[in-house]
């Protein structure tokens, strides 16, 4: 194993306060328990959004806090779900009275805690709605979660409600802008190489030189099914048939494409896989109105990609457009 570490154990902790001296005009870094809230939170009069989960997929989430987005993100260990005594102030942190919501990824974990740290939010009389991201059409059960797994569409879900709650719309109303992201996204990834988590000092599963696992998940889990290697425009409409079929995408449709490295993937391989993607929704009758190219949800070093399709409308091409400031995402400001 090489990787630029000192401690396996302190590769979080490092890596937060690192990331909070290099954004200190965005963030503030809250060392115990960890979390991380946006340099102006609480915000007056603002929802709250705070999201989170293990590390090791970064920039998600903590790379997403700031203006347009997210007022707190909560860091796990690396692919484990932060704990409720991080989640419950860093929910107090961002209230400004306004209420929070929690957008959490559909792990068992983060959904447990994060359901533990909105009731006992709530009993401090802040009121708290939950979105759940299940994004991932891959699979529908596995070792991590019960029903899809929460992938790439967070992202467009974290930007899409965080300016929701920037244009003022209340409590509801944003989570349920996050709620209509969530149903109307479809992700699928496949990975030509495993990731070590720095504590295991091994890979997380074995692929021979010629071989790929199609559908797989942000932690290593088991995909669809393992083949040959192919070429890049076959891996790419591999992808993207299940995620088309599923969401139903026709002709007329507008959509944005992500097409989402994973950690170890050159940005010259994604754009090949966005190439094909687009020719193949253009061949569909559908139009890529907007578009997402490069390393924000990622799983370590783990080469490969996911492509996450979003059917667009008026309101979410407005709030996708809207100005975004975070240390990740920056737009219109």
């Amino acid at each position: 194993m090489k990787k630029l570490i000192n401690d396996p154990r302190a590769v979080v902790d490092e890596s937060v306060e690192g990331f909070g001296l290099a954004h200190a005009d965005l963030v503030t870094v809250h060392p115990e328990p960890k979390y991380v809230t946006r340099r102006d939170a609480p915000v007056a009069g603002k929802v709250g959004l705070v999201s989170g989960g293990g590390s090791g997929h970064e920039p998600l989430h903590a790379g997403f806090v700031g203006l347009g987005m997210l007022d707190a993100a909560v860091p796990g260990a690396v692919f484990t779900s932060p704990t409720p005594d991080q989640i419950i102030p860093a929910t107090l942190a961002v209230n400004s009275g306004a209420g929070v919501v929690h957008i959490v990824k559909n792990y068992t974990g983060d959904v447990l805690n994060f359901e533990t740290a909105a009731e006992m939010a709530q009993a401090e009389g802040v009121e708290v709605r939950t979105v759940l991201v299940n994004d991932d059409v891959a699979v529908e059960d596995s070792l991590y979660t019960a029903g899809r797994r929460g992938v790439g569409g967070t992202v467009l879900v974290e930007k899409i409600a965080g300016a929701a709650a920037e244009r003022g719309d209340d409590l509801d109303a944003v989570a349920a802008i996050g709620d209509r992201v969530n149903q109307n996204v479809r992700t699928m990834g496949v990975a030509l190489s495993a990731c070590t988590v720095p504590h295991a000092g091994s890979p997380s599963f074995d692929l021979e030189d010629n071989e790929m696992e199609i559908g797989i998940g942000i932690h290593g889990e088991p995909g669809r099914h393992r083949i040959a290697m192919e070429a890049a425009d076959a891996i790419t409409d591999r992808l993207l048939e299940p995620i088309l079929g599923d969401l139903g995408v026709a002709s007329g449709d507008k959509v944005l494409l992500f097409v989402n490295g994973m950690g170890g993937t050159p940005l010259s391989e994604l754009y090949i896989v966005y190439r094909r993607a687009a020719q193949v929704l253009a061949g569909r009758g559908a139009t890529v109105e907007r578009s997402l190219v490069g390393d924000y949800i990622t799983s370590l070093e783990m080469q490969g990609c996911s492509i996450s399709v979003l059917r667009l409308d008026d309101e979410l091409t407005a709030l996708w457009d809207a100005p975004v400031h975070t240390a990740a995402l920056r737009w219109g400001v």
